[in-house]
């Protein structure tokens, strides 16, 4: 395969070399080009012969120097489509008329290295396998089980249970792996969660963490599987089963490897863990430790401003609206203060989510229509701001997933928004007006 450039950046070594857009890049050192993996590994040699569609040109670069090509996509080809048709799968249960974006299923391996996308290995061949053990590629799998045959029933693809080999082939390697599962009540829960547990954490140090997550269900399932959400008893239940591993883990090699996701604790009404307790923070992106890492990071900034700031007489009135599994916290944290800042004073709203359904608990799925609907009984007491966190948005945009702007928001509930970072210090800056 060959990759066409589509642009060189002026005055950089491709373009000093004579290299122009429309030339086809076959080989770099000898070795083909097929996407943006190939490219970036061996790109980053010293000494670089680079493979044109009819010449051979040689560049020397500094360590990190950019060679200068452009191409047409980020990949230098398409994404790859995922092919699994998994019972839980969350695209499958939006509702129609969303932007075409939201409906796009990837299971692209490169993504997981570049993006930290999780993967189901179901696109994987011999040779990609072969390729990231080469590369030495860290990889985030999707696993929900390691039964082969009830991960061929969950995922709707008799493949995937077949391809759990490359997961212990890449372990075998030394891979990093992270791991999810996605638990769903009389599947892959009790004694297949046990089974899951034991055979990834007989995979450490290869296999580094593992997520569970609660199974997320929306009220647009006609046509799906009937499947049941965690209730207070099913989730404690899990819980225990999840710290057990947890604990065993810790004990034996001082790593705990096995978390489970804020929202068990949430629906197992149990308090959630200290900051100590998840380590490295390596499954973050999964809802695993935001709650800790968000209460410590704002503690933390207010002690900052107790020492470091003048008394403060600013009088402050704003809000913050959040989902069901972040309220309590930041009612928590805005408490502590409006101890120290005793003329700010914060209103959190508990946006219930009834465009996906009151099961979806999370802050990052609230549309813009939940916000303004709920709060429109509230608007005269926002305040001169409203804050969300930034995770409700389109990644660089200010589009909700209802396709509604931050500018609507505005405009409807008269307040300005101002999306925050899931960041302590970043609330507690926005909080304050800094």
């Amino acid at each position: 395969m060959s990759v066409k450039i589509m642009s060189v950046i002026p005055r950089s070594l491709a373009d000093k070399a004579g290299i122009k857009a429309g030339d086809t890049l076959i080989t770099i050192n000898d070795n083909e080009i097929n996407d943006v993996l190939d490219y970036q590994f061996y790109v980053s040699d010293l000494k670089l012969v680079i493979g044109l569609d009819r010449r051979t040109v040689k560049v020397k670069k500094k360590e990190y120097e950019d060679l200068g090509l452009e191409f047409e996509t980020y990949l230098m080809d398409k994404k790859q489509h995922c092919r699994n048709n998994c019972i839980f799968c969350f695209i499958n249960q939006m509702p129609k008329g969303m932007r075409d974006t939201l409906y796009f299923k990837d299971d692209d391996s490169r993504l997981s290295f570049l993006q930290g996308n999780y993967i189901t290995m179901t696109n994987l061949t011999d040779n990609d396998v072969e390729r990231i053990i080469k590369m030495k590629l860290p990889m985030n799998i999707s696993v929900h089980t390691t039964n082969p045959e009830l991960r061929a029933q969950m995922t709707c693809n008799p493949n995937a249970g077949k391809c759990l080999q490359y997961l212990y082939k890449m372990a075998g390697a030394g891979i990093e792996l992270n791991t999810q599962i996605v638990l769903v009540p009389d599947f892959n829960d009790g004694k297949e969660l046990e089974r899951t547990l034991n055979d990834l954490c007989n995979l450490f140090p290869a296999v580094k963490s593992i997520a569970i997550v609660p199974v997320g269900l929306t009220k647009f399932r006609d046509n799906l599987p009937e499947l049941k959400s965690f209730d207070k008893e099913s989730a404690t239940k899990a819980l225990k089963t999840i710290e057990l591993f947890g604990d065993m883990m810790y004990e034996k090699y001082h790593a705990r490897v096995v978390y489970p996701s804020d929202e068990f604790f949430l629906l197992a009404e149990k308090p959630m863990p200290d900051y100590d307790y998840y380590e490295d923070f390596d499954q973050f992106e999964n809802g695993v430790g935001m709650c800790a890492s968000l209460q410590k990071e704002f503690i933390d900034a207010l002690a900052d401003k107790r020492e470091y700031s003048e008394t403060d007489s600013d009088k402050r009135r704003l809000s913050i609206a959040t989902g069901v599994l972040a309220a309590p916290l930041l009612k928590s944290l805005v408490g502590m203060m409006e101890n120290d800042f005793p003329d700010t004073k914060v209103n959190v709203y508990t946006i219930r989510n009834d465009f996906f359904g009151e099961t979806v608990t999370v802050a990052g799925l609230i549309t813009a229509g939940d916000i303004i609907n709920q709060l429109m009984p509230h608007k005269d007491e926002l305040g001169d701001r409203l804050l969300i966190t930034e995770n409700m948005l389109k990644s660089g945009c200010d589009i909700f997933l209802d396709d509604k702007t931050i500018s609507d928001v505005e405009n409807t509930l008269s307040v300005k928004v101002i999306s925050v970072p899931t960041d302590g210090y970043a609330l507690l800056d926005a909080i304050l007006g800094e």
